[in-house]
């Protein structure tokens, strides 16, 4: 089951995708989210550069080729490190490559890259300058509106026209400025007022770029209204924490009137071929089975049902047959 390759009529992969999130969107829930959405672009955790380069890599970037479309996020500030963990992008078979110039964290501002790094647009200019030259992978950049007090719209313009002159091929841009001082992420994420009028005052001054909306964006509904205008949309925790709700991604987003919208049973039963061969590698169960809390929602006995999952996945000795005899329960039960 791979995803279907993109058709005259099928609008590209970006269209709808799932946010780059750290310790969430690792491999086991991308092919997961695969299960529900055979279309959208999904995306790796944040790799830093500079412990790609001196790291395990297969480790840190191998993935189940059912997860393609594919993006690595990237964090870094220095072309060189970046150059070269592109370049093993490539080699893995990531389809693009993605610098993360939105993240304010104090420990990735420790690094001088993510969010702060909007203060130096020739700085990010540089770096995908190299990571193009050195992969020729796509390369696109996930930033803010703005950081701090340099949050004009002309600095914003300005970032963008910089980093577009070297080489980004799209623009994802999460429609909140960012505080460096004084708000932790998640605050990040929700104190800062949503701005969608800044993006789309860009798409309408730079209507040759490509650019993806992210933030705040919680329903199927939510994204169509705003891919009206936009090139894209981009969707985080309401993807996580409500994966089936994206079930009619396929058919609504990307004109597939082939696809059979996801069910609980039908994204489990799907995961098994990947849990078997992980299990088989010498893997854990629950690292799987952690992303599965969130699948039967809203249901009568869900709570019931993902109580027995966490307690019998959670074991030391658990292996494929704990997803198979909750996979069989929700069968029998339509789900």
């Amino acid at each position: 089951m791979t995803p279907s390759s993109a058709t005259a009529n099928q609008p590209p992969a970006h269209r709808f995708s799932v946010a780059p999130m750290l310790d969430y969107t690792d491999r086991h829930f991308r092919v997961l989210m695969r299960q529900v959405s055979r279309h959208a672009l999904l995306y790796s955790e944040m790799v830093v550069a500079q412990a790609l380069h001196h790291g395990d890599k297969n480790k840190l970037l191998n993935f189940d080729p059912i997860e393609k479309p594919l993006v690595l996020q990237l964090g870094g500030d220095d072309p060189e490190l970046l150059a070269a963990a592109a370049q093993w992008a490539k080699t893995w078979g990531y389809s693009e490559v993605n610098l993360n110039v939105g993240c304010p964290s104090a420990k990735v501002q420790q690094g001088r890259f993510g969010a702060c790094l909007m203060a130096d647009p020739e700085r990010v200019a540089r770096c995908v300058e190299a990571m193009a030259a050195s992969s020729g992978l796509p390369i696109t950049v996930k930033h803010r509106i703005g950081i701090d007090n340099h949050d004009s719209y002309a600095e914003l313009l300005n970032f963008v026209d910089t980093v577009a002159a070297a080489g980004s091929q799209r623009f994802i841009i999460h429609a909140r400025k960012a505080w460096l001082e004084g708000l932790d992420p998640k605050q990040n994420r929700t104190v800062p007022p949503l701005r969608y009028d800044l993006v789309q005052q860009l798409k309408q001054d730079r209507p040759k770029l490509l650019l993806e909306l992210n933030g705040g964006l919680e329903t199927l509904e939510n994204c169509q209204q705003q891919l009206d205008w936009a090139d894209g949309v981009m969707v985080g925790r309401a993807a996580y924490h409500h994966p089936l709700q994206w079930n009619q991604v396929d058919r609504e987003l990307f004109n597939d009137e082939k696809a059979i919208p996801a069910r609980a049973s039908t994204v489990l039963r799907g995961l098994m071929p990947h849990t078997e061969q992980w299990c088989r590698d010498g893997g854990k169960l629950w690292p799987i089975a952690r992303h599965l809390v969130h699948l039967v929602e809203g249901v009568s006995g869900a709570r019931y049902w993902r109580r027995a999952l966490v307690e019998k996945a959670s074991k030391a000795n658990a292996g494929p047959d704990v997803l198979e005899r909750a996979c069989l329960e929700l069968e029998e039960r339509g789900l």
